[in-house]
Parts: C-alpha cells; structure tokens; sequence
C-alpha cells in the first residue's frame, strides 16, 4: 500500500470514529443549520439543477433541501452507483419516494428515472452536493475511498458544494492528482467559499 493511501486511510478512520461518537441530537440541529444556510445562498436560490446524496446514518442529512427544492420546481437529482466500475448516473426524480434502498444501502432512484447529462448542462446553473468524512480549506476531502465523486466532478461544470461539520474541517489534507476540490463548503457555522469563478 503506498504512503498517499495508507495516510488517507488512517485520517478516514480517525473521522468515521469522530461521527460515530457525535451526539445524535448535537448531529440533528448542526445538520438543519448546514441545510438553513445554504438555502440562504444566492447559489441556492439561482440553481435550477440540484445533484444531491440520501445520506447514510452518519453522514449530513441534506434530504430537507431536496424536499424544499422540489417543491420550487427545481430539476432535483441522485446518483445511481455501479459498484463494479466505482461510477455514477443522477437521475431525475419528481418525488422522494422514488427513492429506493440500492448499492451500500444507499437509497437511489431508479434506472428507469430520466438521466441528468452533466454535458449538456454548461450553463452553470447546477449544483452539486459532495459528501466527505473530512474536507480541508481547499475544498479537498477524504470519502469512504470508492473514487465515485472524483471520477463524476471531473464531468461536472456546474457549482460543487461540500456540506461538513466545522469539526471535521482541517486546514490540509493529503490529495492525489484525482482528487477535485469543490468550489463552497457549508458548516453549521458558515461558509468558505474556495472558488467563486
């Protein structure tokens, strides 16, 4: 194992223990905050596409932006994973509950749901959402190690948006030459902004 992955590893370890041991209460009012703020954003209020996550139990549950964005009429959004490739597809939802239990337990859509091309969408009206265990201030972050978002951003033209707890954001990490950074990243206290353009 070279020395990027074993280091990567040990600071993933360290950051799936930190949430296991988060008290849930404390998780449920910093995950409302971090969905709060950036409802807020102008990025929010402009975007006409929304990529989202159904997150797993420790991750930020941002499902009240993907109920609120539907019913504004936002294009909303969820990945469909191949676990065999390590790659993903969004597809378009109309509901939540076009959701369905798939891949790691993860709830996704099904394949039969309309396809969001990342290609054919240049007009930087999209944002999407990028999970992590851990982020740095320059928008990189360590995940569960699969490599489905890095592959997808590398797609993406649209806004990427990271959603973390301040806990879990650290001046610099260790990165790869795969590795993307999003452009904003939401705390319950705030948001770094990365890259604007």
């Amino acid at each position: 194992m070279n020395l990027l992955r074993e280091q990567k590893n040990r600071i993933r370890e360290e950051f799936k223990a930190l949430r296991r041991e988060m008290d849930p209460k404390l998780k449920e009012l910093c995950d409302r905050k971090i969905c709060q703020r950036f409802m807020s954003l102008a990025s929010y209020r402009f975007a006409d596409t929304l990529l989202l996550y159904a997150p797993l139990k420790y991750e930020i549950d941002i499902m009240p932006i993907a109920d609120d964005a539907i019913k504004r009429g936002k294009t909303v959004a969820f990945p469909l994973c191949d676990p065999v490739n390590h790659t993903m597809v969004y597809h378009i939802i109309s509901d939540l509950s076009d959701l369905k239990e798939g891949s790691y337990g993860i709830r996704e859509p099904d394949s039969s749901k309309p396809v969001y091309d990342p290609k054919s969408h240049k007009n930087g009206n999209s944002v999407c959402f990028v999970p992590g265990l851990v982020f740095d201030r320059n928008g990189y972050r360590i995940g569960y190690g699969k490599g489905f978002y890095d592959r997808y951003l590398s797609l993406f033209s649209g806004s990427k948006m990271g959603v973390e707890y301040s806990s879990c954001v650290v001046d610099t990490l260790p990165r790869g030459r795969f590795d993307t950074a999003v452009d904003f990243l939401v705390t319950e206290k705030g948001v770094i902004t990365i890259n604007a353009n």
